[in-house]
């Protein structure tokens, strides 16, 4: 039982990127998507750390997870241009996840409503690592991109 609320939980979440990479490329196309490519959900350092994003980026970046998205490494020394570029991918990264988090949030909202609370919780917990922390770690991360773009502004 536990290892089909598993297996639902995982394909839901599959599923939710395409979702959200569908809904996030017709949210580019309007005024509210400037607003939302700031959002910052969790600010502070040390909760994220406490929270687990700094594990969370380790195993992002040492298992196979590190080839599921190409477009957000960086292989040699960039100049302003390429951190923009690398921003705004992180950006639709993010809001995609985000996205994704809240699709899932729906059916698990539904297991809940209808008294299946484990399989509610199991579906959250894996919607949690595979939507949420992936959100996250891209908000720390364009935080520290934003530095370098500020820096590599005022030297050009």
């Amino acid at each position: 039982m536990i290892i089909k609320h598993f297996t639902f939980g995982i394909s839901i979440a599959f599923i939710s990127w395409i979702v959200g990479m569908i809904l996030n490329a017709l949210l580019m196309k309007t005024e509210y998507y400037k607003s939302i490519s700031n959002l910052n959900i969790i600010e502070s350092k040390t909760l994220n750390k406490n929270i687990g994003i700094g594990a969370f980026k380790w195993i992002v970046k040492n298992t196979p997870f590190k080839f599921f998205n190409q477009k957000l490494q960086i292989k040699t020394k960039i100049g302003l241009p390429e951190l923009e570029a690398l921003r705004k991918e992180m950006t639709v990264a993010e809001i995609s996840h985000l996205i994704g988090f809240v699709f899932v949030t729906i059916f698990a909202l539904v297991k809940v409503f209808n008294g299946n609370y484990l399989f509610a919780l199991i579906i959250m917990l894996v919607n949690v690592l595979m939507n949420l922390y992936p959100s996250l770690l891209q908000q720390e991360n364009k935080r520290r991109i934003d530095r370098l773009i500020k820096v590599a502004g005022r030297k050009a």
